[in-house]
């Protein structure tokens, strides 16, 4: 039933499909249209309808049309994202591990330099029996989210394999740029015309989530005023100085390495610049919306009282919100979440129902009317050199696909 699901794993990572953040594009890179375009030949060899590429956003859907001719079988789409994160993402070589013991430490590179080793990564300790896909060292694997695409690809060959299993009409997407937070901007909602849909991009077995944070960015810029320091006294404004201010009036707690579950906070993620001019970039969290809201004025108020000690206002802030936390329109009708879970139970599967601290395309297209919560598919230790998938969780999600569409049109 799985015998493509590898095999095609292993084709997708060792295209180079990183975004760039850079880029004015869309999709950011042109490698993202090549492999849209591979993955068009794929789904029109399996068997798929109405598959196209849409030239203004990037993403590549095709239909699978309904089985059965029961009423009220809702329509439903499952989607991924081609494109990977900021990390060499060239010549991927993917090494199987057969049989892990669960236990053992994995050297990536012949020279031993890197090693996927339990002591770092407990979550290891989880794969015993497992087969593992690794990287040799050198860059990332790519599961995130070439697993997702993968898995939906595998369970759609499935499906049209198997006409014994029933089921209303299925679209797919895969689109670009989810990992620069772009790629969900420009989804057709409309044209996709599904009834809900779910994103494969979870990671380990069983994760199942209808919560992600709100986000909003804060681009701040810091003009200073530059004399000699020996005559500095009074006169200069040192903007490094200033930037230094700003971010100690934050919550000294209330950062990323100090919080967890539901708790948000603001994240500098860059700061550069001179006595002349200072840049910071932050970005800013949270689950709750008040309290989202409370901490994007939080940064307001500080530019204010850090302004009002200038001859001018030296402190220029562009801040702008990402996207929101998807429950807000989920939980208006949990059956989604409910048929995930169903799904779930009836393959041997745990669903392990928790926030997610950052979002999906899912959060976006939520928004845009479809209710698209996010479902694992397999990825560890996503975005670096340490990222491994285990084979039986990519099977698992693939059955996980199989089984939400059968019980979609029995529950109907």
């Amino acid at each position: 039933m799985y015998e493509n699901l590898v095999p095609r794993f292993l084709s997708y990572v060792k295209t180079e499909t990183r975004s760039n953040p850079e880029s004015t594009m869309t999709p950011s890179t042109p490698t993202q249209v090549e492999f849209a375009k591979v993955l068009m030949k794929e789904l029109t060899e399996i068997g798929m309808s109405e598959v196209s590429y849409n030239e203004a956003n990037g993403f590549v859907t095709a239909t699978l049309p309904a089985n059965t001719d029961k009423e009220g079988v809702r329509s439903m789409g499952f989607i991924a994202h081609m494109d990977t994160a900021d990390f060499n993402a060239v010549n991927v070589n993917p090494q199987i591990i057969e049989n892990y013991d669960g236990k053992s430490d994995i050297p990536l590179d012949k020279e031993g330099k890197y090693v996927l080793a339990p002591k770092d990564f407990p979550n290891m300790t989880n794969y015993e029996g497992h087969t593992l896909i690794t990287t040799d060292g050198s860059t990332l694997l790519g599961s995130d989210d070439k697993s997702g695409i993968a898995e939906i690809m595998t369970a759609m060959e499935i499906l049209i394999k198997d006409d014994s299993i029933k089921h209303g009409k299925i679209r797919v997407a895969f689109g670009p740029d989810e990992e620069i937070g772009t790629g969900a901007d420009k989804f057709d909602a409309e044209g996709f015309g599904v009834d809900f849909a779910y994103t494969m991009d979870g990671g380990p077995e069983g994760e199942l989530h209808f919560e992600t944070f709100s986000a909003a960015q804060a681009n701040i810029t810091i003009h200073g005023k530059n004399v000699h320091p020996g005559s500095a006294k009074d006169k200069m404004i040192n903007a490094l100085q200033v930037a230094i201010k700003f971010h100690n009036e934050l919550p000294a707690d209330e950062c990323p390495e100090k919080t967890e579950g539901y708790e948000g906070f603001y994240h500098l993620m860059a700061l550069e610049g001179n006595e002349e001019e200072a840049k910071m970039s932050y970005i800013i969290r949270d689950h709750d919306r008040e309290k989202f809201e409370a901490r994007k004025a939080v940064i307001t108020d500080i530019q204010t009282k850090l302004n009002a000690n200038f001859d001018q206002e030296r402190i220029v802030i562009d801040m702008y919100d990402q996207y929101y936390n998807m429950r807000d329109v989920i939980e208006k009708d949990m059956s989604i979440i409910e048929l995930a879970k169903d799904a779930m139970n009836a393959i041997g599967v745990t669903p392990k129902v928790e926030p997610v601290r950052g979002g999906t395309d899912g959060s976006k297209i939520s928004m845009m009317g479809i209710p698209t919560p996010n479902i694992f598919a397999g990825a560890e230790n996503m975005h670096g050199r340490f990222e491994f998938v285990s084979v039986q969780t990519m099977e698992k999600a693939t059955q996980v696909i199989v089984e939400i569409a059968r019980l979609n049109a029995e529950q109907a």
